[in-house]
């Protein structure tokens, strides 16, 4: 028999549990980099960032995408980025024709091209759906980037970045999940508005049209960084902040 509600445990267990795992995220810096540089070397080639997983994982799947393309902190344009959990015709019309495993990575097939990069979500690291949405995405030269618990679970050889939280606890890990989303997203919304705005003040600085300043962008990022020590330039770039 169960006994009645008890708030010091619940309450209590839930907030030390949470600031246990978010404060082990800090070991995690250098994976979430990584996952924060792929992300934003996809967004300026021109590709897009897929994500998928079932349940809690499915929406913050539809969270993180959203964030993407409509804004986080700052103004700026859209940027490209699909949650494959919400088109109810395509994971019905998949799943009957083909079984639920099928419903991420035949999106992943249709949608996905080389240079994207695909995010699946999956507490255990075992959804067969999010392990077959990460096969294809390699087969088709896609990064992948899996979001897991403790261990890793089968998602650890199909990523290549593998974020775990270090918990067996399902609310715990989403939690995780979600905050290291936002970190992501507040980093690639940085990165967009400083290169963009750095670019035009180049641009403008120097009569030359912005066309003529898509490098390659890990060379251009050095480039353009060491700009800002000139303060008309620097006038201009904060002119320009938040240029799409």
């Amino acid at each position: 028999m169960f006994s009645a509600p008890n708030p010091g445990s619940i309450f209590g267990n839930a907030i030390t549990e949470h600031l246990l795992v978010v404060r082990q995220l800090k070991e995690q810096q250098g994976v979430m980099e990584a996952i924060a540089r792929a992300m934003t070397a996809t967004l300026w080639s021109g590709g897009k960032i897929l994500w998928c997983g079932n349940g809690g994982s499915a929406g913050d799947a539809q969270h993180l995408a959203a964030e993407i393309v409509g804004r986080f902190r700052r103004e700026r344009c859209g940027l490209a980025s699909v949650a494959l959990t919400t088109d109810t015709s395509i994971l019905t019309s998949v799943a009957n024709d083909y079984g639920f495993d099928a419903v991420f990575s035949r999106q992943v097939e249709a949608l996905g091209a080389p240079g994207d990069l695909l995010v699946g979500i999956s507490t255990s690291g075992n959804s067969r759906n999010v392990l077959a949405a990460l096969e294809t995405a390699r087969s088709q030269g896609m990064v992948t980037v899996a979001f897991t618990g403790e261990g890793g679970g089968k998602m650890a050889v199909l990523a290549d970045h593998l974020f775990v939280v270090a918990s067996n606890e399902t609310a715990r890990i989403q939690e995780a999940h979600m905050l290291a989303g936002h970190m992501l997203c507040d980093w690639i919304e940085l990165d967009w508005v400083h290169m963009r705005s750095v670019t035009k003040a180049f641009s403008e600085a120097s009569h030359i049209e912005g066309a003529e300043l898509q490098w390659a962008r890990p060379q251009g990022t050095a480039a353009l960084n060491g700009l800002q020590s000139s303060t008309s330039l620097q006038k201009l770039i904060e002119a320009n902040e938040g240029a799409c």
